[in-house]
C-alpha cells in the first residue's frame, strides 16, 4: 500500500511543471490580468491605423486617452460620457506625422488637458520629461523618454498593469521609421533595449499603430520575433537606412496642425 502511495505521490510531482520550466526564458509568459479597478479599451482609426487608448479608474472615474485621432474625438468624447467618466488628459507619445491628434477638440469636448513631450516641440497644457508620472484616479503612468523615431517620443508604463504604450518606438514585429523629424536609427535602438527591453517580459506591448491587424504584442514576443529589433546595432542601422520609404502622405497637414496641439483644424460642425 505505502508503495502505491509512494508511487502515486512521484507521479503527480512528474505532472507538475518545474519552477525552472515556469521561469525559463524560451517559454511565452502569461500576461498579468488587469486589476479590477482599472478600465481599458483599445479604440481604433481605419484611415491611419491608428490605435488610441482609454483608461481609466472604475473606482474615482478619472480616466486619460493615449493618442487620440481628430477625426474620432467626437466618437471618444462620447464614449467617455456614456461610460460616466472625467477625462482627465489626453496623452500623445509623439508628434505624429500620418494624422492630426484629437487632443485640441477633445480638450474643447470634455474640459481635459492635453500632454506631450517637451521635446517635441508641440503645445500642450502640459510637458512631459523622463521619470514624470501621470495619475489619473488610483493608477499612474510612469513616463519614459525614448526618442529616436522623433526627439520626443515618450512610452508609458504602467507597472500594475504590466503593460507599456509605445508610441511608434515600438511597433509589432517592427519599430518606427527614423529617415524624418530629427530621426536616429542608434537613439531609437538604444532606447529601446535599454528601455522597453528591460522591462519584465510579460509586459504587454500596445503600439500606436498596426496595419496588419495585430493588438497587441509583449516583451518577450519583441526581443525574440522583432525583424529589426534582434538584430545588432549596426545590422539594425543598415535596416532603416536602406528602408526606401514614400513620404508620408498626410505629414505637411499633420505637422503644422500637430504643432499646434491640433487646434487649428478642429471641425467646424
Amino acid at each position: 500500500m505505502w508503495r502505491i502511495f509512494a508511487l502515486a505521490l512521484a507521479l503527480c510531482a512528474a505532472a507538475q511543471p518545474s519552477e525552472n520550466v515556469q521561469n525559463n526564458s524560451s517559454s511565452l509568459p502569461v500576461g498579468k490580468p488587469f486589476t479590477s479597478d482599472f478600465f481599458f479599451r483599445q479604440l481604433f482609426d481605419e484611415e491611419s491605423s491608428t490605435y488610441s487608448y482609454l483608461l481609466a479608474d472604475l473606482k474615482t472615474g478619472e480616466a486619460v486617452v493615449i493618442d487620440p485621432v481628430l477625426e474620432q474625438a467626437k466618437r471618444d468624447a462620447q464614449l467617455v460620457k456614456e461610460l460616466g467618466f472625467k477625462l482627465k488628459y489626453a496623452i500623445n507619445t509623439h508628434l505624429h506625422a500620418d494624422h492630426i491628434t484629437g487632443s485640441g477638440w477633445l480638450r474643447e469636448l470634455t474640459g481635459c488637458q492635453s500632454m506631450i513631450a517637451a521635446a517635441s516641440g508641440a503645445k500642450a497644457d502640459v510637458y512631459l520629461e523622463e521619470g514624470d508620472r501621470i495619475e489619473f484616479g488610483s493608477h499612474f503612468i510612469d513616463v519614459l523618454a525614448t526618442p529616436g523615431h522623433t526627439n520626443g517620443c515618450m512610452s508609458y508604463v504602467i507597472k500594475a498593469q504590466g503593460c507599456v504604450f509605445t508610441g511608434d518606438t515600438v511597433l509589432i514585429r517592427g519599430c518606427g521609421r527614423t529617415d524624418f523629424q530629427e530621426g536616429s536609427s542608434e537613439s531609437l535602438y538604444e532606447n529601446v533595449h535599454s528601455k522597453i527591453f528591460t522591462l519584465p517580459d510579460y509586459f504587454r506591448i500596445y503600439p500606436a499603430h498596426d496595419y496588419k491587424g495585430q493588438l497587441e504584442s509583449s516583451v518577450w514576443e519583441e526581443k525574440r520575433y522583432n525583424p529589426r529589433l534582434t538584430k545588432d546595432l549596426e545590422e539594425f542601422i543598415r535596416i532603416m537606412d536602406n528602408l526606401n520609404l514614400s513620404y508620408p502622405n498626410k505629414i505637411d497637414v499633420s505637422l503644422p496642425a500637430n504643432r499646434e496641439c491640433g487646434v487649428y483644424d478642429i471641425p467646424k460642425e
